[in-house]
């Protein structure tokens, strides 16, 4: 097989020098700003800390709003965000970091958001098999607001950035986000 034409496996994350809660985002030829999350990038990462977790994490799946853009392309599994989407961030419960349907009672986050950040989300495989409670919960790629300011601990990118990498994530794909 031509090696041109294959997508690059390793996507970097990188923080910035001066600033760790912006970064850049680098796969195969493309770098792109990012942004990280609050507290920076951390290799002790735990719930609500606000950081970014030094990690290799894999893609496992693509949501997107289907009410507000046209299918991505990409071969994970895809899914639209359902109005009654959650996502649980309570650390006592069974469910933490699992996709969970609304009414929840227990702590989550809702997917489908009004800002926009979440109208295309990369889930990635941070504390997931098993989930450790108390670990962190929800570390998404997913779209940025204007300017670029800090996440809760996930990283961020402009729909143009998603758009150009979505199509070249694969699940072997290795997002190493590293520290500075």
């Amino acid at each position: 097989s031509d090696s041109r034409s294959m997508p690059p496996a390793v996507l970097y994350v990188d923080p910035g020098v001066l600033d760790q809660r912006r970064g850049r985002i680098v796969f195969g030829a493309l770098s792109a700003p990012c942004a990280l999350g609050r507290s920076g990038i951390r290799v002790g990462k735990r719930e609500g800390d606000g950081a970014t977790p030094v990690a290799s994490l894999r893609p496992v799946a693509v949501y997107w709003r289907a009410d507000r853009l046209l299918r991505p392309r990409t071969v994970l599994p895809i899914r639209p965000i359902r109005a009654d989407d959650g996502w649980c961030d309570d650390v006592s419960h069974r469910r933490y970091n699992r996709p969970v349907r609304l009414p929840f009672a227990a702590g989550h986050e809702t997917m489908r958001r009004t800002d926009g950040l979440y109208d295309i989300v990369v889930e990635l495989d941070w504390n997931r098999t098993p989930a450790v409670r108390g670990r962190g919960s929800a570390i998404f790629l997913h779209l940025a607001k204007p300017g670029f300011p800090p996440t809760q601990g996930c990283v961020a990118v402009s729909l143009e950035t998603m758009r150009l990498i979505l199509p070249h994530l694969r699940p072997s794909t290795r997002f190493i986000v590293r520290h500075p």
